[in-house]
């Protein structure tokens, strides 16, 4: 993916179960745990392009968030920054070559960055 493509968009829940019933009979989505990625069980829609997962809802984590591709976090971080948004979440690693970060833009919105490769097998 390139710079600013949207990569993913995770969505809270409570009771995975119940989630993964919902949108699988819903929209068709394939949803399954990868290994080394549990408790965050990953959606596909039928396109092979579109998917997330499902993340738990926490008191600061309530409404879907989109991650977008970047280049650099660490310039995506400063450069959100100097254009009035804030910082949320510094950058952590997901894997030893894939990063992410949250930003708040200036409109309120928490916005989820990327950076790397992750592997699913």
């Amino acid at each position: 993916m390139a710079h600013g493509d949207i990569t993913h968009i995770d969505i809270p829940v409570s009771d995975f179960g119940r989630a993964t019933s919902f949108y699988s009979a819903l929209f068709g989505w394939q949803i399954a745990e990868a290994p080394g990625f549990e408790g965050y069980p990953m959606w596909q829609a039928p396109n092979k392009i579109s998917g997330g997962g499902l993340a738990p809802r926490s008191e600061d984590f309530t409404s879907p968030r989109s991650y977008v591709e970047v280049d650099s976090i660490d310039n995506s971080l400063a450069q959100a920054t100097t254009l009035g948004g804030k910082v949320l979440m510094e950058k952590t690693e997901i894997t030893p070559t894939s990063w992410w970060a949250v930003v708040e833009d200036t409109e309120g919105n928490a916005v989820g960055l990327y950076e790397g490769t992750t592997s699913m097998e």
